[in-house]
């Protein structure tokens, strides 16, 4: 019966999100309050259990999630991500602009959501493949791919990153194994799989092409915008590499994983980014301000869905749901890897967005780390890789891919969706290869 109500209560999300067009915040609370009461849990006890599970999610993602965008919004309005992009395509070539773009997107990725990434540059896309009369897939594919890999794999992104925190993951564990894993997806998502979509070549469509293009003295240097772009990865990847080779009462251990924790080393992110990205530019603190309560605006919402996913996890376990899940998962042959991938990629195919499908995956799986002792950062992994699989055309990203290059909806389901499919089942292949491996 629990599991009974479960699949009801996932139904009607998906309802009330995709027919109804109902808030995805709104949606998660009213199935967890669903689910609360069909499930027994005391009336008295729902909205404290919603409360709980809300506040203790948020708690640990705030600091993250808006350091984050605080970040990746400097980055994009001072030119940083601009002179990044330019600097490599120089240094790549014509011929090898496409491993240029692609490296681009991944830097660019860690530190953005992957709308306003994409957003932020298909505007290069638009003037390389202009200027230098390349396909525009050919830029445009490694872009996408880079980006929706960083979404899926990659801490500070606050999609993993929020997997984390449901997961009780570490942070800086699952940003090694998700680089090992982003890398090679990368490569063969964008610019190996663009050689099997070299027969489409759409225009830039009308109206779209008018970038805001820095001038060489606007923006930053090279070394400083990649130096900023790359601090919490270098701060947490160090932090994660100390915990596995350095003796835990050591001093240096100690300052490592206090630098490397994900709100310490944002804070020093965002902190170096507004002096190198603002202040030593010329710019004014209230014009930084202006910029990072922008960027906060963008992603109020994010946090709320965030958090609502966190409410229905709670809600799950308070109820006694996760501990039956659990239960089964424990006498089942299946692995909970393969398992948590499953949940996430029906619940992406079936609502669309990829936040709320890795999020209600997340909140379902939970309780089996604790009775099967599988690793919570390879399952954070499995999450992200299944909730992007395929995107269809109920996912916001399905149209914005379409619309920007200009495609019909069967070449996007060609490029965009396949794109899409190839970084979910590989990502799958790398969790299972790194779990077979630390055995």
């Amino acid at each position: 019966m629990p599991l009974v109500i479960l699949a009801i209560a996932i139904l009607v999300l998906f309802f009330l999100i995709v027919k109804v067009k109902l808030n995805s915040f709104l949606c998660l609370l009213l199935v967890a309050g669903f689910v609360a009461l069909a499930e027994g849990l005391p009336v008295d006890q729902i909205i404290p259990t919603i409360e709980k599970g809300l506040g203790g999610t948020l708690g640990g993602l705030a600091i993250v999630v808006s350091f984050g965008a605080m970040l990746g919004k400097l980055m994009a309005e001072c030119g940083g991500a601009q002179r990044i992009a330019s600097t490599l395509i120089d240094v790549f070539g014509r011929k090898n602009v496409k491993w240029a773009v692609c490296l681009t997107g991944f830097v660019v990725g860690i530190a953005l959501f992957y709308e306003i990434g994409f957003v932020l540059l298909i505007p290069l896309v638009f003037t390389i493949a202009a200027s230098e009369k390349i396909p525009l897939l050919e830029v445009g594919i490694p872009m996408a791919a880079a980006l929706s890999v960083t979404h899926g794999f990659l801490p500070p992104h606050p999609g993993p990153t929020a997997i984390s925190v449901i997961y009780g993951a570490d942070i800086g564990m699952t940003l090694v194994y998700g680089a090992i894993i982003a890398v090679p997806t990368a490569i063969v998502a964008g610019p190996l799989f663009y050689n099997t979509t070299k027969d489409l070549n759409p225009s830039i469509p009308e109206g779209l092409y008018n970038p805001k293009v820095f001038t060489e003295e606007e923006m930053p240097g090279f070394g400083v915008s990649m130096f900023t772009a790359l601090v919490p990865v270098v701060l947490m990847g160090a932090s994660a590499i100390a915990k596995l080779v350095l003796d835990h009462e050591s001093g240096v251990f100690k300052i490592l994983t206090f630098l490397g924790s994900p709100d310490m080393a944002l804070t020093i992110a965002v902190t170096v980014a507004i002096w190198n990205f603002g202040l030593s530019r010329g710019k004014s603190m209230a014009e930084i301000m202006k910029i990072v309560e922008s960027a906060i605006l963008t992603v109020a919402m994010i946090l709320l869905i965030v958090g609502g996913g966190g409410a229905l996890k709670q809600v799950l376990i308070d109820s006694g749901v996760g501990s039956y899940i659990g239960d089964l998962v424990a006498g089942s042959d299946l692995s909970p890897l393969v398992l948590t991938w499953l949940v996430a990629a029906v619940i992406r195919i079936a609502c669309g967005s990829a936040t709320v499908a890795a999020l209600t995956a997340a909140g379902i799986a939970a309780p089996v780390i604790a009775v099967t002792n599988v690793s919570p950062e390879l399952m954070v992994l499995a999450t992200g890789a299944g909730s992007l699989i395929l995107s269809p055309p109920n996912d916001p990203g399905f149209w914005l891919f379409k619309e920007f290059f200009g495609l019909t909806v069967k070449e996007t389901v060609r490029t965009w969706c396949a794109l899409e499919t190839i970084i979910s089942v590989m990502g799958l292949i790398g969790v299972l290869a790194i779990s077979a491996f630390i055995g």
